[in-house]
């Protein structure tokens, strides 16, 4: 009699987990229905949310970040010192975005954009869309519609402290207006941050600096806009000029560049790198190029030589990057090779995470 007792307490647990499936399944029908298809789903089941990524153009940097650049359907911000690169990453990005065939757009609040820089940079401008919008109101509901369009891909605010809200300009000079940018900035990105998801559409806003008044301790610096958006902001890049300036004769040519990766949710943070940024033509891929393809074993270094198999590229690592500009296919392959380096690593990464053998250890 006990085992009969058994078998009917197992019937009854299985029914109800059958009621159970049915009702979940009635209730989540309901909410497709008066909400759109995508409003819930099993997670297993949303593809919409791997995250996928646009580059930055800069190999050092794609790996820095983990997911081979910035992430879509993700808000970035870019802050840092004056002149220290922030507008010239934007841009970068916004050329590679451009090379694999999105679309992006600019709002210029600083109205300061340069299309000859731009352009310089890889940015195709003929297809850039550019709105210079008269308040912060206005750029950030220029924005809202963009995304919302789903048409765009990319969608660059430069910067955070122009967006000067409506009532600041209508005013009189020397009006205290406490807490009104934050507060814009917080009801926008409220707004903005299920959108961008949908549509899987990446914005980066950039940001200044400023020093708060009598921090005596801990760093005094700190961003404009108010803190919604260190909250809502899947990646923080902080972007400074570092060391003197690089010189060629009484020219200077160039400055090293420290990106910091403050903040990243989608994979570990805090790593640094150090780019060249060139005057005139933004970040250096070349040299960035060199450096990996180095430091993976790619290109051979033995005292201040660097050999690329049996041939001898240059003398120094100046040398060795002017050798390869002047061979595009050698660039080329060492790109490639470089990639699979990296993409190889964050395979057996992901796989040492998930407790699988590593693609090759599976093979064989």
């Amino acid at each position: 009699m006990g085992k009969d007792d058994k078998n009917t307490k197992s019937i009854s647990i299985s029914g109800s987990a059958g009621d159970k499936n049915k009702a979940l399944e009635l209730a989540m029908n309901q909410i497709e229905k008066s909400f759109g298809k995508g409003a819930i789903m099993k997670l297993g089941a949303d593809t919409r949310l791997d995250i996928h990524a646009i580059s930055t153009g800069s190999l050092s940097l794609d790996l820095a970040l983990g997911i081979g650049g910035i992430a879509k359907g993700r808000i970035t911000e870019i802050y840092g010192p004056e002149s220290g690169g922030k507008t010239t990453l934007a841009l970068a990005i916004i050329a590679q975005c451009q090379k694999a065939g999105g679309t992006a757009a600019f709002i210029d609040a600083e109205h300061a954009l340069d299309p000859s820089y731009a352009r310089a940079l890889g940015v195709d401008t003929d297809n850039l869309l550019v709105s210079q919008p008269d308040n912060g109101e206005q750029a950030l509901e220029i924005m809202e519609l963009l995304v919302r369009s789903g048409a765009v891909d990319i969608v660059v605010v430069d910067s955070v402290a122009a967006l000067t809200p409506r009532a600041e300009i209508e005013g009189d000079m020397g009006d205290s207006l406490p807490g009104l940018q934050a507060r814009l900035m917080s009801q926008a990105l409220r707004k903005l941050a299920g959108v961008l998801s949908k549509t899987d559409t990446a914005a980066i806003f950039i940001n200044q600096v400023r020093e708060k008044i009598g921090v005596m301790y801990g760093n005094p610096e700190t961003t404009t806009g108010g803190k919604a958006l260190k909250f809502y902001a899947t990646m923080r890049l902080d972007v400074r000029k570092i060391g003197q300036a690089n010189k060629v004769g009484n020219e200077s040519v160039s400055n090293t560049v420290k990106i910091k990766v403050i903040k990243n949710k989608v994979a570990p943070p805090f790593k640094e790198v150090e780019l060249t940024l060139s005057y005139g033509t933004g970040f250096d891929q070349l040299s960035d190029l060199v450096t990996l393809a180095s430091d993976f074993d790619i290109v051979k270094k033995a005292g201040s030589f660097y050999s690329y198999g049996d041939e001898r590229i240059g003398q120094g690592k100046d040398k060795a990057i002017a050798y390869i500009k002047e061979r595009p296919e050698l660039e080329q392959e060492l790109r490639e090779k470089v990639t699979l380096h990296i993409l190889s690593n964050q395979g057996a990464a992901a796989a040492a995470t998930a407790g699988e053998p590593p693609l090759d250890a599976a093979v064989n």
